[in-house]
């Protein structure tokens, strides 16, 4: 699907992103993808972020990913977490507001980093349709924000991912019950390189029950 550079606010700041929708009128449903860490080279351009539009896009879902704050084109510096889960809210209103995407039902995913911001923003997040986390790093992140959020959940992970290892993720989903899926791509580690292909395959399906 074809993207085009977009702007939008995040409070007084202003993100870039990339922002792709489907031909035809019927309102489509909107998804929006969080990248990974800003200090460690993260931005919307990444081989997982690919992966997961993928996904979307094999669903016709119209998409926006973006640069978190200080990253890229986009104003303001890193905001340790919090700013970033700002700017992921952002990006959902910016998306819900564009013509031909529907306002209700918005799909909010992130990877590594992103997805700790994708999970912190959507309790706070009105009428979300389901979050994509992808490499939680249960290591280094606080699950406890899934309880805030009552919505659909899917989580993939490479088996050999060191910061999100698969026993404490089958745990995680055993604890949200029914409303959440895993996927654990074989011989897949934090990165998915070469696994790109077995990751969006893993995701399409997780979305089919969203």
């Amino acid at each position: 699907m074809k993207e085009q550079h977009v702007t939008f606010p995040s409070g007084p700041l202003t993100l870039e992103g990339l922002m792709a929708k489907p031909p035809g009128l019927k309102p489509v449903r909107g998804a929006v993808v969080c990248h990974p860490h800003p200090l460690y080279g993260g931005s919307m351009y990444n081989n997982v972020v690919d992966a997961v539009l993928a996904a979307m896009w094999k669903k016709e879902w119209a998409t926006l990913r973006f640069n978190f704050r200080g990253v890229g084109e986009s104003e303001g510096e890193h905001g340790g977490g919090a700013g970033e889960a700002q700017d992921a809210a952002a990006a959902i209103e910016f998306l819900g507001g564009q013509s031909g995407v529907q306002r209700d039902g918005a799909i909010l995913a992130g990877y590594s980093f992103g997805s700790v911001a994708a999970m912190t923003a959507a309790p706070k997040i009105k009428n979300l349709g389901a979050l994509v986390l992808v490499a939680l790093p249960l290591k280094m992140a606080d699950a406890r924000a899934l309880k805030d959020f009552a919505g659909p959940i899917a989580i993939a992970a490479g088996d050999g991912d060191m910061y999100c290892p698969a026993p404490q993720l089958e745990a995680l989903h055993k604890e949200l019950g029914a409303r959440a899926q895993l996927r654990i791509v074989e011989g897949a580690d934090h990165f998915f390189g070469g696994f790109e292909v077995e990751l969006a395959d893993a995701i399409e399906s997780m979305l089919a029950a969203t």
